[in-house]
């Protein structure tokens, strides 16, 4: 039950990412530390899914520590992290008569903590809030950072506020019983890190993706713990993304749009990152600031990894309305996160729109002049 720790520097709000294998059965204990409260109630809110898996293991060890526990599930899907199922679980917490010591825990991926999160929030203005991640996704980029929020039918995650958790748990063993797809959308996201600010991860990656697919629970630990390591320091230099932050946006601007127009219904999260990630290449070779060689390696990396949904029938007019919703406009300019080579990138908010309509049409076709052409001039 050993784990490894990341440590997220925020002064009084900073906090431990334990990552192993195992850690579930130690989740009371480590959440009484670390809320410092002598334990009364928690709410740990999940799905029906995860409950049945992990709940009942998550109940017995905040009970051997004195807590109480309520539980609120809510749907699966990012369509159901939504104003209506926020303002029920809050309902919950009233319910449970939880006090602003009180934690609420959220376990699941990450549509459960983003809904947790800002229930924690915004429940009595703000309670310790303890993330139990149990998807590649949520344990290697969603579970830290604090950015927790909903969806509107005009974009993604536009109701949303900053507030840390106070510890968060990573059991790399639930990755175990994660279906293929799932697994599938955690790494897609996982290549954002190599792009943006680690090449070693990335050339790692392209290396070891056979055994990431298949599973490999050391490689999968070792994946968690490089990728939080490079979110923590991100955070720590810009924990309310006013500036380097954003630099985590990289294939979101594009992927959030994916999402947005297909009402949350087609993607997996790291799916639409996937194909966010490959149009940002496009983009970047388009404007100069990457090689045709890089982006190609981006894109063989992603089809190694897997499949991704159909979008053929996506109008690329109708992905850049959505992106002009996009909650990381600057002055009235989208934003986008360019990478600038394997391993850095640049922040862009000058991209004519031309461009924007091409990168994503270079994502539909793979032999397109638009992966090799730099724009002129």
């Amino acid at each position: 039950m050993s784990a490894r720790n990341v440590r997220v520097h925020l002064g009084d709000r900073s906090y431990a990412v334990a990552i192993g294998d195992g850690l579930l059965d130690s989740v009371g204990r480590r959440i009484a530390r670390a809320c410092g409260k002598k334990p009364n109630s928690a709410l740990v809110i999940t799905n029906s899914t995860v409950r049945e898996l992990y709940g009942a293991r998550v109940m017995a060890s905040l009970q051997a520590s004195g807590y109480s526990v309520f539980v609120h599930e809510i749907g699966d899907g990012e369509r159901f992290k939504r104003l209506a199922e926020l303002e029920r679980a809050v309902g919950a917490a009233a319910a449970a008569e939880l006090e602003r010591s009180d934690p609420i825990v959220a376990l699941g991926g990450g549509v459960v903590g983003d809904l947790a999160g800002l229930v924690s929030a915004l429940y009595m203005r703000g309670t310790p809030f303890v993330q139990i991640p149990t998807t590649l996704l949520a344990q290697i980029d969603s579970s830290v950072g604090g950015k927790v929020a909903v969806n509107h039918a005009a974009g993604k995650n536009l109701m949303g506020a900053f507030h840390q958790p106070s510890a968060v748990v990573a059991d790399t063993s639930t990755l175990a019983t994660l279906p293929a797809r799932e697994l599938r959308a955690g790494l897609f996201e996982a290549i954002k890190y190599g792009m943006l600010g680690d090449a070693r991860l990335f050339s790692w990656m392209e290396r070891h993706v056979d055994f990431l697919v298949a599973g490999s629970s050391s490689h999968l630990a070792h994946l968690v713990a490089v990728c939080c390591r490079i979110k923590a320091r991100v955070v720590e230099s810009d924990e309310t993304e006013a500036g380097p932050r954003r630099v985590l946006n990289l294939g979101h601007t594009f992927g959030h749009a994916y999402e947005t127009v297909t009402r949350y219904r087609r993607f997996l999260h790291g799916e639409a990152v996937g194909y966010g990630l490959v149009a940002a290449s496009v983009l970047a070779v388009r404007l100069g600031t990457m090689s045709p060689d890089e982006a190609l390696r981006v894109r063989r990396l992603i089809a190694r990894v897997g499949p991704l949904p159909r979008i053929d029938d996506l109008a690329p007019r109708a992905l850049l309305a959505a992106m002009r919703h996009d909650k990381k406009r600057t002055s009235g300019r989208i934003a986008f996160v360019v990478p600038s080579g394997i391993g850095s990138v640049v922040i862009r908010t000058d991209v004519d729109e031309t461009e924007v309509l091409e990168a994503l049409a270079g994502c539909l076709d793979p032999r397109s002049s638009r992966m090799t052409r730099r724009r002129s001039g």
